[in-house]
């Protein structure tokens, strides 16, 4: 009798499901001290030490925390572009202004600064890219939330850009004993970052 491969998007929600739940269990003060140990190592990577231009994105409750990374480097005087929602569902970026300006529209969905809306092609200007992810493999294979937009925007970023995804630590997986799903319009990450470092991936 033979075997039915597993589909990869089943493998995707099931993997999903179990590490949102796993997320769940962390408090307020240990998410707390991870986005500052997240802010920390991104601060010391080279690539953003020399960036005019960061793209990164509003956390929500219980993901890897960006609010303190995206306050220093506006402190630093980077430009920092995050996703927005704009008209008819349309997804492009603002310039973060400060942290008065970072609101939630809608719950459960990311704060967004206020600004003009920036058409996706404004993510040229980031010399790195900073994105959200469920789960990581040292492969450089990146689960993200689902939506597959980030997968759609990054096929803009140029080669030598950074694409750096960040995560908790048990959420990076060794390809070769624990692979994740990964179909052709996946894209993978340089690098990612969690709150123990920072680990260079193929990408």
């Amino acid at each position: 009798m033979q075997v039915r491969a597993a589909d990869p998007e089943d493998v995707k929600v099931s993997l999903r499901a179990d590490i949102r739940k796993q997320r769940q269990q962390r408090s307020e003060r240990r998410l707390s001290e991870h986005a500052e140990a997240l802010r920390d190592h991104v601060l010391t990577f080279p690539a953003v030490d020399a960036a005019e231009c960061v793209s990164v994105y509003a956390s929500r409750p219980h993901e890897p925390g960006t609010l303190p990374l995206i306050e220093a480097l506006h402190q630093r005087g980077v430009r920092v572009l995050i996703p927005v929602l704009g008209d008819g569902l349309q997804r492009g970026w603002a310039m973060y202004e400060g942290a008065a300006d970072l609101v939630e529209r809608a719950p459960g969905r990311p704060p967004e600064p206020s600004g003009s809306f920036l058409p996706q092609s404004a993510l040229a200007d980031a010399s790195v890219v900073i994105v959200p992810a469920l789960a990581v493999d040292t492969s450089g294979t990146r689960l993200g939330q689902g939506g597959g937009w980030y997968d759609r925007v990054l096929a803009e970023v140029a080669p030598e850009v950074p694409i750096i995804a960040l995560t908790f630590a048990g959420e990076v997986f060794d390809a070769d004993e624990h692979p994740l799903p990964r179909e052709p319009h996946d894209l993978g990450v340089a690098g990612v970052i969690t709150p123990e470092g920072f680990q260079p991936l193929p990408r």
